[in-house]
């Protein structure tokens, strides 16, 4: 088998055998097979497409490139979740001890932010002393002694992924629904759960910009999920604003503090509250979303999700103290900078990706992977889509502990805020629920 004969079957149309595709996978893991010819079957992918067999046979292959998490040893059925990613998206870190409560293992592997999009790692780290790196057997023991644990991404999971999506990001064909797809479901497979919840974005503030794109994104990967053997569904939810109030790590944190109790942004607190159904449902908890709603409910205003949480800091190295007194116990930004209102109206644009991009400035996310992240800054939005302001009345917040690119962070982030005489409907938070 040589690669020149995969890269023209597929510049030419051809629809490849999964011994070629995994002939490539292996080849390009071990440096048999070097960047250009990795950069061609990228490029005639991205040009010609690719089937949904072989979407599902590259991220199998994909998957197969490295560790696989094996989580037999935990009691129950598994379930994990997965954001594609947004602006205030602190879902996990409510969802994961909300969801453990009602007896549904929860082992997720989660990642650290880039760009205007933030990452659950970043955002936990922020607890003083609360470890997100555990060893594979140490993740596990900790999901056995209380059902929930969140880490980072192992080395070694799906690194043939890993190297084609470093690639990708430099050959322009990152914007591919199959590669997208692939890429998620081939480290969410790795990872080991028995069901999959995907939490698809939509709206400036997301990568799919448009119903449709994710609509085609959601459908892929659930079939991805479905033909791996994997009990998987999805949910396009709105990400044209940021979701809740709180954009930055330990703001974030503080903010899905409040949301546990019962006590969180009506947004955020819904999103869970639907999200957290549809793991029930998977988990075999619930037989359909009401009654899943309703045990949500009960998880909360009983206090158990808020005690659950409590564990899941504690067995990870974290102060619990942090559920009673998060505003004494997590980082705090050295000063504030208010941004308010030009002018009387109601709220019709609120940039999440503007927002996002914003609080990066000030520190609180990376424009490289390299670059150290500040848990205490970032930006709390206090009025939303449809709301009603008047001229000076305040907007948002910025937390801020240094100088460097505050004034481009403030521009930003008042541009991010348009203003009309007439009000708008508020945007539909979901928008699907994919099977």
């Amino acid at each position: 088998m040589r690669m020149y004969d995969i890269l023209k079957n597929k510049r030419e149309g051809g629809v490849l055998e999964y011994d070629e595709i995994k002939f490539f996978i292996d080849g390009y893991v071990t440096g048999e097979i070097p960047d250009y010819q990795a950069a061609a079957f990228l490029m005639a992918a991205f040009l010609r497409g690719l089937t949904m067999e072989e979407t599902v046979m590259l991220t199998q292959c994909m998957k197969e490139s490295g560790d696989i998490i094996d989580l037999t040893s935990i009691p129950g059925t598994k379930v994990d979740k997965h954001s594609t990613g947004g602006v205030g998206d602190k879902t996990s870190i409510v969802l994961a001890p909300l969801v453990a409560a009602a007896g549904i293992p929860v082992a997720k592997m989660s990642g650290r932010g880039l760009g205007h999009t933030g990452g659950t790692i970043d955002k936990l780290e922020s607890i003083p002393g609360f470890r997100a790196e555990l060893g594979t057997a140490e993740f596990i023991d900790a999901v056995i002694r209380t059902g929930v644990a969140i880490t980072g991404q192992t080395g070694n999971i799906a690194p043939g992924d890993k190297k084609l999506y470093a690639l990708r990001d430099v050959t322009a064909t990152v914007d591919s629904i199959p590669l997208i797809a692939s890429s998620i479901m081939s480290k969410k497979l790795a990872a080991g759960a028995d069901c999959i919840l995907l939490d698809v974005k939509v709206g400036s503030g997301a990568f799919m910009k448009n119903i449709e794109e994710a609509v085609e994104l959601a459908n892929t990967m659930v079939y991805i999920g479905n033909s791996s053997g994997r009990s998987t569904m999805a949910i396009i939810s709105d990400m044209s604003q940021p979701l809740g109030n709180a954009v930055g790590n330990a703001l974030e944190v503080r903010e899905a503090i409040d949301t546990i109790k019962g006590e969180g942004p009506e947004d955020f607190s819904m999103l869970c509250r639907e999200l957290g159904a549809v793991m029930l449902m998977l988990g075999k908890k619930a037989e359909d979303l009401e009654q899943g709603r309703q045990m949500i409910e009960h998880l909360v205003s009983s206090g158990r999700a808020a005690e659950k949480f409590r564990e899941f800091v504690m067995v990870q190295g974290g102060n619990p103290k942090v559920l009673e007194k998060p505003e004494e116990i997590l980082p705090r930004s050295k000063k504030q900078l208010e941004i308010t209102a030009k002018t009387s109206g109601y709220i019709t644009g609120l940039d999440a990706e503007k927002v996002g991009a914003a609080a990066m400035m000030l520190g609180a996310g990376r424009a490289k992977k390299e670059d150290a992240v500040d848990p205490a800054v970032g930006i709390v939005v206090e009025k939303k889509l449809g709301d009603a302001v008047e001229k000076g009345e305040r907007i948002a917040v910025l937390h801020v502990n240094r100088t460097e690119n505050l004034e481009r962070a403030v521009r930003l982030t008042e541009r991010a805020v348009s203003i009309s005489e007439r009000a708008q409907n508020k945007p539909e938070l979901i928008r699907r629920i994919i099977k």
